[in-house]
């Protein structure tokens, strides 16, 4: 049977290699420095490390997973969702290297994962659009006159990738400069191109989605479609399906629309198309996510589909093992368990986990990339974990999703989960007529949400590597830092950056002692200077944004606490830790 490589990490990895367990295959772990002792690098079969504790130095290097991939003799690489998983120069790379890709063709991905390009042919099949710019944009300036031609609020959008990086929504013309300049930046640092486009946004609108598979040669069959309107940051928090409260003609615009789009480019494998669907029903075309879904669980629990088991079939040959959508069984929800801490504006907040006590019950499913005593890296996405629940009916669904999230026990770092009580417990989330939309965790929900203990912090890497040699050829060794400490033989205890707990000033408490003086700029969260956004030496107010940081691969934006003029401490591109000062304000 095949040996599969995957190349990601956390509970995607983890579903992927307890799928080949199930079918058979041979798994094959990556990691980075950091996961060494990692929950999906102990339960694969075999485990290659990607030396390096930064993304691009591990999973977004190309050259360092076929390396890895040929050295353990794997026959296929799935990507998981986010990293490479959308990247056609990766799926054309392993292909070239005598692989099996199990996803779509590069030219598939190339086609649909440009945003541009899937949206000319949505046009072409038909499928509901809004207006926007059908290309990349040249400079801020395209979208102001974009604007001014069709009002705000717009919404520039990264061409390439998702998950809601690279998204800028803007409601006054004065903030597009700055939106589309973040905008790419984050678009590079997430997906490596900096491309963006425009179109008009749509105002409180539902997140819509159909997930589809196809065989490779022109049949496409939608599985079910979701609901993921329950956002922050433009990501998802709350995934349901089937999505409630669609007409019958809703749904087959829907799915028909998902599949004549994939079918234009013979998709291979599975795929989401998504949309967004306004109060006054007006629909439009989104995205394709060319890749399985956070939020595939949901739909495989009221289809009876296992969609990775599908991703085999399609990739190893045997073509799809359904020919038409089949019909929903129950509703299912979908909570997504984030390191981020909803009283603080979704702060990240990775750290260790001293203890996790995971739910159980009728219909209840854990897919979670770590166990107590396992770290949430601060280089890396804050998602953990996911709890997927399935009930006959949409109201029982939602009353075991609510007592199993509350029988969820986690210490450590904050998360999202008191987010999601209030979401199910909300009547605009339980009503009939479904009440939530893009925006309404921020505009509704934020205001009510209260702050939690941050977490300590961090250790630093817990490799070290050294040359050694071993019957007379010179090998690199990875040995874990704490041995070595244990041994002596650790240099100088090696901690900085966003390791060092002195660096801090923040307790585990959430007690920020130790804070420079009241000027003190501080990072909020550990992670990358990108910019600052006033020049030193500048006046600021207190409150004016004055820095932007990189962390979780998303822009979290620090600011000024006092008013005065503002000295900068860190550098440009300095890794930072949490509570550490990168500038201040006199």
């Amino acid at each position: 049977m095949p040996k599969i490589l995957i190349a990601n990490r956390g509970e995607i990895a983890v579903r992927v290699i307890r799928a080949c367990s199930h079918y058979g295959h041979t798994s094959v772990a990556v990691y980075a420095d950091q996961d060494l002792e990692a929950m999906h690098t102990q339960l694969a079969d075999e485990a290659y490390s990607l030396p390096g504790s930064s993304a691009a130095e591990t999973y977004l290097n190309i050259d360092a997973i076929i390396a890895a991939a040929t050295k353990s003799g794997a026959d296929a690489i799935h990507p998981g969702y986010g990293f490479l998983s959308e990247n056609a120069d990766f799926a054309a790379a392993v292909e070239d290297a005598g692989l099996i890709w199990i996803g779509p063709t590069a030219d598939t991905i190339t086609a649909l994962g440009d945003k541009v390009t899937a949206r000319q042919l949505a046009q072409k099949v038909g499928a509901p659009l809004a207006p926007g710019i059908d290309r990349p944009l040249k400079d801020a300036a395209e979208v102001e006159d974009f604007a001014a031609d069709h009002g705000l609020p717009i919404i520039i959008k990264a061409a390439h990738g998702g998950g809601g990086r690279g998204m800028k929504i803007v409601h006054d013309l004065a903030e597009v400069a700055d939106a589309f300049e973040s905008a790419t930046r984050e678009a590079m640092e997430a997906f490596g191109r900096s491309e963006c486009f425009v179109e008009k946004f749509l105002e409180r609108p539902r997140h819509v989605e159909v997930q589809v598979v196809g065989d490779g040669q022109g049949q496409v069959v939608a599985v079910g479609d979701r609901d993921c309107s329950a956002q922050r940051r433009n990501q998802k928090l709350i995934e349901e399906a089937p999505a409630p409260g669609l007409s019958a003609d809703q749904h087959e615009r829907l799915h028909r629309s998902a599949e004549a789009i994939c079918a234009e480019v013979n998709y291979r494998g599975a795929g989401t198309v998504e949309f967004l669907l306004a109060a006054d029903d007006t629909m439009t075309f989104l995205e394709v996510n060319t890749r399985l879904q956070v939020e595939h669980p949901v739909t495989e629990a009221v289809s009876g589909v296992d969609l990775v088991a599908e991703q085999f079939r399609i990739a190893f040959g045997k073509g799809l093992s359904l020919s038409s959508t089949p019909e929903p069984h129950g509703r299912a929800i979908e909570l997504r368990i984030n390191a981020e801490d909803p009283g603080r504006g979704f702060l990240p907040t990775p750290g260790r986990i001293d203890s996790l006590s995971a739910p159980g019950g009728p219909g209840v499913r854990w897919d979670a990339g770590v166990r107590a005593g396992d770290t949430v890296q601060p280089a890396f996405d804050s998602l953990f974990a996911k709890l997927i629940v399935h009930g006959p009916d949409r109201d029982s669904a939602i009353a075991r999703t609510v007592t199993a999230a509350k029988e969820l026990h986690v210490e450590g770092p904050a998360t999202v989960l008191p987010c999601s009580l209030e979401i199910l417990t909300d009547p605009a989330f339980t009503a009939e007529q479904l009440g939530i939309h893009t925006q309404w965790i921020e505009t509704e929900l934020l205001p009510r949400l209260t702050t939690q203990p941050r977490p300590a912090p961090i250790p630093e890497s817990s490799l070290q590597r050294m040359d050694i040699e071993i019957d007379g050829r010179l090998t690199r060794l990875g040995l874990p830092a704490a041995l070595l400490a244990g041994l002596g033989t650790a240099g100088g205890g090696g901690n900085g950056g966003a390791g060092n707990g002195s660096a801090s000033g923040i307790g585990s408490d959430g007690s920020e002692a130790g804070a420079a003086s009241a000027g003190a700029v501080s990072a909020p969260v550990p992670g990358n200077l990108v910019d600052y956004l006033v020049a030193d030496g500048a006046e600021v107010a207190e409150g004016d944004d004055v820095a932007v940081l990189s962390a979780m691969k998303m822009e979290t934006r620090v600011q000024a606490p006092v008013s005065g003029t503002l000295t900068q401490v860190a550098g440009v591109g300095a890794m930072v830790g949490v509570g550490e000062v990168i500038a201040r304000v006199e």
